[in-house]
């Protein structure tokens, strides 16, 4: 290929529409409004070109441009991708949060330190380039995203959906796979497909790469068989010989032009000398381009530098100055995937001696590796410690590419076994089930003593959970607790622990019993009642739950929750703030799920740790519903749905089931029961226990008391964790309204007695509401008395304001008009002003009933803010500043006063403080 082949490449394609939906995402970038593009095609299809026209228009209208380019043997080094985008903005690091500036420095390998959550990397990430642009626009351009390191890929994903009013543009080129697939971390972002140039560019761009004259039959072939790929007319007229052109332009398998341009390569490299195709390889197998490292390699090899002439002249490789250029990327695969397995180890083995052991230690040992043939102890050794360094800084996906090699290395059966189990464990941890189950499978055919293969049936049965939460995940993870018992105890009660929370999940689809089972091994395996840890506290008492039953276990489940209450969560017990919460429901201890729901999200926050944050949300968000603060709640949904957006994640349901019902608006039912007959289409039966405890508070908010009814004995029936708890009281309100007074009387006598056992204000004070509904006369108005008392002591408001209307709504049956106004005016009060809409109507129609017209809600100008505004508004009401809000919900400080200017201009203020003065509901 002639030089400036690509520039004329650029000139000609012609692709006018794609240019500019490129110039427009650096136009709005320009105007503060960041934007991020995916440009998808074959390879040859013009990506790069693309991307670099983008990089031209850029800098000529003042762009800061910085890029990376993805190299596939450069997948295995965690946040390599990521370190050659921000390399060259690590100057501006000190201006970021002190966590995120360690996060950056322990990712980059710049500084020691725990292994930062990749989304803080990625929030770290996101603030840097934020601080980059504030001086001026930027673009970052990634070319062969395709290739990136895993951790790499997933931050700038990450990044890709939260820019919003920043000065800055990302532009990816990412080849397709072949399969017609575009998943990935970037799935969902926008995309610009390329597709083949129509048959007049084609023309234009043919006639400029082949100078010879071409007849009109054999130009006509060309183009029709390169089907519009730009490389395939530059590069495959370049070999053929002039009587091939007049004859006729035909090559094998025509419909794959990307290979037939790699083949073309190949052919071209085959027919350089041994030397140069030697140092061709070299190049092809290091993915850094340091001309310095290729010469060292090359004198290792005894090849003269003067090898690389016939390379360039053969137009495979572009340049070799400040860096090793290949023409385009299939060059370097073509020429990789052609050499011999010996010429490969060759190249590597002179690379890793070329590689300093100081300074880059793992594509040392990455290269020393693949130089290997056979085993061998020592390589295997190196990519062990390579993955423990990867590991330290949060690439485990990485750590776990090093690991799957050192186990090939392995020449002893047993290391290789328990390297293959490490690798299994991390890579499990890193979300590859499938190449985990993989590696599994290799540790099991090893020699393992107990303990190992108790550990491979656990992890098993975790890979089980994480596919399926099926009904078969408990009595996996039962058998795997057993194993371990005599072999490591904490791990035991680990184990016994997730099978219970499996059985959770499980739900109604769990083999009948499994419970039980569980917390009977528990109890005979594992004696726990001198421990105060935390989690064996709270082993004890779920138990203690299943066995002996909900009385029983209440002083195990409150020194557990207590425990979690004053714990640092130094001891990992953040992994069971969930579960714990639950426990809370359970016992209707409102202080502790909302100080535990409360620890959750706070230390999901400060570790980034936005895997685990939309759970810790939503739990925080059901407890909101509960104290009356619908608003708030609303607000952690929006937070929980950016998230799950921007991570690609699943979002969780449960709690928004939760507060639709309490809400109660129009829609409400037929949104509950899609739900329920989805989940029950796909066996999830904590969704299904969540549905209808949400079926029952919604349908005793409108009056539909059979359905209530139904909702809340399938979960009585049950006796699951929280839901035995909430379908109590509504049982017994259903039944009373349905007619079945002696349903009623049996539930009451469940509730009575657990609530009892708890003592605390939310549970005597639901006792209290549900004994008053089942009596008469006197006694019941006494109940009704000390229901509103006990519950105004709760945090409990959407409770307390339904004690109000129940007892408003007796006293009206009794005649007591001028009583029941009052009562019911306060529940209409409570119930509007939280917007619990179906209930505020229930009491609106009992007021109109005693001869009162109902006051409807004043219009509040907060009702115009989106939730995320009302979120952010709430914020920044506090006192907060646009920095520290940006880093709370993972945004950058722009972004926060981008919003805040549509907040100001919603509400009709000009200033932080007028916010500040007003009212949040």
């Amino acid at each position: 290929m002639r030089p400036g082949r690509r520039a004329t490449l650029s000139d000609l394609v012609g692709r006018r529409a794609e240019r500019e939906t490129v110039e427009q995402v650096l136009v709005r970038a320009r105007a503060g409004r960041s934007g991020a593009l995916v440009v998808r095609g074959e390879a040859g299809i013009g990506k790069t070109a693309l991307l670099d026209q983008a990089r031209e228009a850029a800098a000529s209208s003042g762009f800061r441009v910085e890029s990376a380019v993805g190299v596939e043997a450069e997948a295995q080094f965690a946040f390599a991708g990521l370190h050659q985008l921000c390399g060259p903005l690590l100057g501006g690091l000190a201006a970021l949060p002190d966590p995120q500036q360690a996060a950056l420095g322990v990712a980059f390998g710049l500084r020691g330190g725990p292994a930062p959550d990749r989304f803080l990397v990625g929030l770290a990430t996101l603030t840097l380039v934020a601080e980059v642009a504030e001086e001026g626009p930027l673009l970052c351009l990634i070319d062969d995203a395709q290739w990136l390191d895993e951790a790499s890929a997933q931050v700038l994903a990450f990044v890709a959906r939260r820019v919003s009013a920043e000065r800055v543009a990302l532009l990816f080129g990412v080849r397709d796979s072949g399969d017609g697939g575009a998943g990935g971390p970037l799935a969902g972002l926008p995309e610009l497909r390329l597709e083949g140039l129509d048959a007049a560019d084609a023309l234009a761009l043919l006639t400029a790469a082949v100078r010879a004259p071409l007849d009109g039959e054999v130009r006509d072939q060309v183009v029709a068989e390169a089907r519009g790929n730009p490389l395939a007319l530059l590069e495959l007229p370049d070999n053929a010989q002039p009587a091939g052109l007049a004859g006729g332009f035909e090559l094998p398998d025509v419909g794959n032009v990307p290979r037939r341009i790699e083949d073309e390569f190949r052919r071209r490299s085959a027919g350089l000398p041994a030397e140069t195709q030697l140092l061709l390889l070299t190049a092809a197998a290091d993915p850094t381009g340091e001309t310095a490292l290729l010469w060292r390699a090359a004198a290792h090899l005894g090849i003269d530098p003067e090898a690389a002439a016939l390379a360039e002249h053969a137009g495979l490789l572009l340049q070799i100055d400040t860096r090793v250029r290949f023409r385009h990327p299939l060059v370097r695969s073509a020429v990789y995937q052609a050499a011999t397995p010996p010429d490969k180890r060759r190249a590597h083995g002179a690379l890793a001696e070329a590689t300093d052991p100081r300074s880059d230690p793992d594509r040392r040992a990455w290269h020393r590796a693949q130089a290997v043939l056979g085993t061998d102890e020592d390589a295997a050794a190196s990519l062990q410690d390579s993955a423990d360094r990867a590991r330290a800084r949060g690439g485990l996906a990485a750590a776990a590419a090093f690991l799957q090699r050192a186990v090939k290395l392995t020449p002893d059966p047993a290391t290789r076994a328990a390297r293959a189990l490490d690798a299994a464990h991390i890579t499990h941890a890193a979300g590859s089930t499938e190449a985990a189950s993989e590696l599994l499978t290799v540790a099991a055919s090893g020699p393992l003593d107990a303990l190992q293969h108790a550990r491979v049936e656990l992890l098993r049965a975790r890979i089980a959970f994480r596919l399926t939460r099926g009904s078969d995940v408990p009595r996996m993870l039962l058998a795997a607790a057993n194993t371990l018992v005599p072999l490591d105890a904490a791990l035991a009660r680990e184990a016994y622990l997730e099978a219970i929370e499996a059985s959770f999940h499980a739900g109604r689809f769990a083999t009948a019993h499994t419970l039980h089972e569980i917390a009977v091994a528990a109890q005979e395996a594992v004696p726990l009642g001198t421990s105060s840890q935390p989690i064996d506290l709270l082993l004890d008492g779920l138990a203690t739950r299943f066995t002996l039953g909900y009385e029983a276990s209440v002083p195990s489940l409150e020194r557990a929750l207590e425990a979690l209450r004053d714990d640092s969560g130094s001891h990992d017990n953040g992994r069971w703030l969930w579960l714990a919460c639950h426990v809370g429901a359970m016992l209707w201890d409102d202080e502790s799920i909302y100080l535990l729901a409360s620890r959750a999200v706070r230390l999901a926050r400060e570790a980034g740790a936005l895997a685990t944050l939309p759970a810790s949300l939503n739990a925080l968000g059901l407890v909101l519903v509960l104290t009356g603060e619908l608003s708030r709640a609303a607000e952690l949904f929006a937070e929980d749905t950016a998230i799950t957006r921007a991570t690609g994640a699943p979002p969780i349901p449960n709690a928004r089931l939760n507060l639709a019902a309490w809400r109660g608006v129009p829609g409400a039912p037929e949104f509950l029961e899609t739900t329920v007959a989805g989940a029950t289409a796909r066996g999830e039966g904590l969704t299904l226990s969540s549905a209808d405890a949400s079926l029952a508070y919604l349908h005793n908010g409108l009056g539909n008391y059979d359905k209530a009814l139904a909702a809340a004995s399938r979960l009585s029936e049950l006796d699951e964790l929280a839901h035995s708890s909430v379908a109590l009281p509504e049982l017994i309100e259903a039944a009373v309204r349905a007619g079945e007074p002696e349903r009623a009387a049996a539930a009451l006598d469940r509730l009575v007695s657990r609530a009892c056992a708890s003592g605390t204000p939310w549970a005597l004070g639901m006792a209290a509401r549900s004994r008053a509904l089942v009596s008469t006369g006197p006694s019941a108005e006494d109940h009704y008395r000390e229901a509103i008392e006990r519950l105004g002591r709760s945090r409990m408001a959407t409770h307390l304001a339904r004690a109000h209307l129940v007892y408003g709504e007796w006293l009206r049956r009794e005649g007591r008009r001028q009583d029941a106004r009052d009562q019911l005016r306060t529940a209409h009060r409570l119930l509007s002003d939280m917007g619990a809409e179906a209930y505020a109507d229930r009491a609106a129609r009992e007021l109109r009933a005693t001869g009162e017209h109902p006051r409807r809600r004043t219009a509040q100008p907060t009702d115009a803010l989106t939730a995320h505004e009302a979120h952010i508004a709430r914020l920044v009401a506090t006192g907060a500043t646009s920095r520290e809000v940006a880093s709370q919900l993972f945004l950058s400080p722009r972004t926060i006063d981008a919003h805040l200017r549509s907040i100001f201009r919603k509400l009709g203020i000009t200033s932080r403080r007028q916010l500040r003065e007003l009212r949040l509901p």
